[in-house]
This record gives structure tokens, C-alpha cells and sequence, in this order.
């Protein structure tokens, strides 16, 4: 019989955790592999998974870094974001989106998403664009790629710069053409919840050779050649630093786990399209709730949301509850930005974002991970179905 998987953080009530990581034999290899050897940063496996990545995505040019966040803030740099400027974020995000503007000394402006996919509103993103709108960043929230395409049009014909932020979604394409090439960069997470994961890092792509250079230097404090150049000919001490920029490095342990990873996507990401549609089958039966719709080539299942509604019987929290004491763990996302102190006061709103505070209060992401069983979804439904009836 399969046993259900142990909860990370120990807690032994919890008997479906929200996530557990796919941590194979191949990767503990890599990663011990890449131990043995005396170059731990800076070197061959960095630059071969960065290879693999620019290559899995159909982009030019792949820069490893040390998180999502850090790409973000490299790619506001590298377009020339700075103090004055305004950058318009969807407001159903991580606060990474928008502490990477602040980051860059910039204002994030925050505007509204869809009610159906949580994706950024394509009108409310035309409402709010100022003479002072220099970027946007458009999430593709949950896995679901957004409406870029039309983002794109409107972001040329006023001179605006995108920086995608697609850290939810590895392996979605629209036309065959993956998310992260749509805009000037396309900022990546691996941390150990998402579709591949290096314990922590990311990646920028982009198709810019003059922007690529930029953030390889700056990921690197602004030097003007990589460890192994150095070392390889000429005087190592002997670079130039033409600005400042930060320590944003991807190491050869984690580009190592992540050349592992990103050979088993496909595998991964059909495992959660398997186990998105099983839910989305079994939920579609019970009454107050709403499901997402099932999944195409765009949406790569990141996480499994449910809507809760006034006909459910219970309110959101309520079943939050509820389930934890059945021992199911399950959280939301996100707090909408315009929730938090540091946004009220640092960012611009200039509208009542409406669908993201609603989508806020009926919202809940339950346990969904690419090896949960069958026997762990069952639970859920079953407790959910319990809670219902309580």
C-alpha cells in the first residue's frame, strides 16, 4: 500500500503535506558529484545548465543567478529602472514582483488581474500606463501563462519595456514558443515548490546580447571576466569593473541539481497535468466550488487553486481550518500586494483592483506536488467533502 508523504516541517497531525519536493537518486548524484570537484562556483556546470536552459527554452542566451528575485532586480537594472520611474505589476503576486522594483529604487504601480485565470488584466494594465510607466512585469500566475501576446503589442506601442516573470512557469509555451522569450527578459525560479527545483536559484533568459552581457557582469559584482577566464590566461587579479553590481551567483552544486531537474520536466510536468485533471474532475462535483480549467500546452499546473464560493456552505478560512484539523495542509496565494504596509505606502494604486481583492477571500491551494497519489488526493476530497457537511 503507498504511504502518504511526511510533512516537511515535522508535524506529525499533518498527513498530506502542501508540498513535497521530487528529489531523485540522479540529483543527490549530481549534486554529490559536484562536491568532489575543486571548483565550486563560477564553472563548467553552471554553464552547461545554462546551455540546457537556453536551449529547452528557444532563447539565445540563458545567466544563472542565485533566485527569482535576483533576477528581477538584475533585469530592472539592465533596462535602466531608477528612481522616478514606474513599473506596473499585477497585484495577485509573491511580494518579490514588487520588492524587486523597489529593489531598483523605482515605484511599483499595481493594477488588477482577471477574475478566471488570476493572470494581470490586459485593460488594467492600459488604464494605469503614465508618462512615467518605463517597464511592466507580467506574472504567469499559478503555471498559466498570461495574456502576453497582447501585452507586448501594448507595451511597444508606448515604449514600455517587459520583464516576465514566469518563476511558476517552467515549461509553458504559447505557439510553441516558451514563456520568458515573449519579453526583453524572462526571470525564472528554482526554489523547491516549483515544476524543477535547485534548493534555491534561478535564470534569466533573453535574446539581447548587449543585455546578457550586462547581467553576467552583474551578477558578479560588475567584473568584466568569469572566474575560469581569469585563472586561464593572464593575471587573475587583472579585470575591470565598469559599474557596481552584486553577488548574485549561481554555484556548481545547484547548476548541477539543475542540469538533473530539467532533464525529468517533461516527467514532472505530466505528472501534475495528471493528477490537475483528477481533481479538477472530482471537485467539479461538489457544490460552491470552483475549479480551474483543464490544463493545455500554456499552463504547466504549478499550483491546484479552488474557489470557494457562497454556495459551498462555509467561507475560505472556515475550511482552512477544517482541514488543518483533518491534518490536510493547505495555504493561498497570494496576499494581494495592496494588503501589505510597505506597498501602501511605497507603490501607487490608482484603482479599487477589485477582482484580486475578491479572488483573495475564496481562494485556497491544496496539497499538489508531481508524486502525490491518488490515495493523498482522495483524502483531500474527502475532508473537503467533510468539511462541507460539518
Amino acid at each position: 500500500m503507498t504511504k502518504n508523504h511526511k510533512d516537511p516541517f515535522r508535524k506529525k497531525s499533518i498527513k498530506v503535506p502542501f508540498f513535497y519536493p521530487s528529489i531523485s537518486a540522479k540529483d543527490i548524484k549530481s549534486a554529490t558529484n559536484a562536491l568532489k570537484s575543486p571548483l565550486l562556483t563560477d564553472g563548467p556546470k553552471l554553464r552547461e545548465f545554462e546551455k540546457q536552459f537556453a536551449r529547452f527554452a528557444k532563447a539565445k542566451f540563458a545567466i544563472g543567478v542565485s533566485n527569482a528575485t535576483s533576477a528581477l532586480h538584475l533585469s530592472l537594472n539592465a533596462i535602466g529602472i531608477k528612481k522616478g520611474d514606474e513599473v506596473i505589476i499585477p497585484n495577485l503576486t509573491f511580494v518579490a514582483t514588487a520588492s524587486s522594483v523597489l529593489l531598483a529604487g523605482a515605484t511599483p504601480r499595481l493594477v488588477d488581474v482577471d477574475a478566471d485565470d488570476m493572470n494581470i488584466s490586459v485593460e488594467s494594465f492600459k488604464r494605469n500606463i503614465s508618462n512615467k510607466t518605463k517597464a511592466v512585469i507580467p506574472v504567469h500566475f499559478a503555471g498559466k501563462a498570461c495574456k502576453i501576446q497582447e501585452i507586448k503589442k501594448i507595451a511597444r506601442k508606448n515604449n514600455i519595456a517587459i520583464i516576465e516573470d514566469c518563476a511558476h512557469a517552467i515549461g509553458a509555451k504559447i505557439l510553441n514558443k516558451h514563456v520568458g522569450t515573449f519579453g526583453d527578459t524572462g526571470c525564472f525560479s528554482f526554489y523547491p515548490t516549483k515544476n524543477i527545483t535547485t534548493i534555491e536559484g534561478g535564470m534569466i533568459l533573453t535574446n539581447n546580447k548587449n543585455l546578457a552581457r550586462y547581467l553576467e557582469m552583474a551578477r558578479n559584482h560588475g567584473i568584466s571576466r568569469n572566474l575560469s577566464k581569469r585563472y586561464q590566461s593572464g593575471r587573475p587579479w587583472d579585470y575591470d569593473i565598469q559599474f557596481p553590481g552584486h553577488n548574485y551567483r549561481l554555484d556548481e552544486i545547484r547548476s548541477s541539481i539543475g542540469v538533473s531537474q530539467l532533464s525529468q520536466i517533461k516527467k514532472f510536468n505530466l505528472k501534475r497535468n495528471v493528477a490537475y485533471k483528477y481533481y479538477n474532475k472530482e471537485f467539479r462535483k461538489i457544490r460552491g466550488i470552483t475549479t480551474p480549467e483543464d490544463p493545455e500546452r500554456d499552463n504547466v499546473c504549478h499550483l491546484y487553486i479552488l474557489k470557494i464560493e457562497k454556495e459551498f456552505g462555509i467561507t475560505r478560512n472556515e475550511l482552512f481550518e477544517r482541514l488543518l484539523k483533518d491534518g490536510i495542509q493547505t495555504s493561498v496565494h497570494y496576499k494581494p500586494l495592496s494588503m501589505f504596509s510597505v506597498f501602501k505606502s511605497n507603490g501607487k494604486i490608482t484603482e479599487s483592483l477589485k477582482n484580486s481583492l475578491e479572488l483573495y477571500e475564496k481562494m485556497i491551494s491544496i496539497p499538489f506536488f508531481p508524486d502525490i497519489t491518488k490515495k493523498e488526493q482522495n483524502q483531500v476530497i474527502k475532508c473537503i467533502k467533510i468539511a462541507q457537511k460539518k
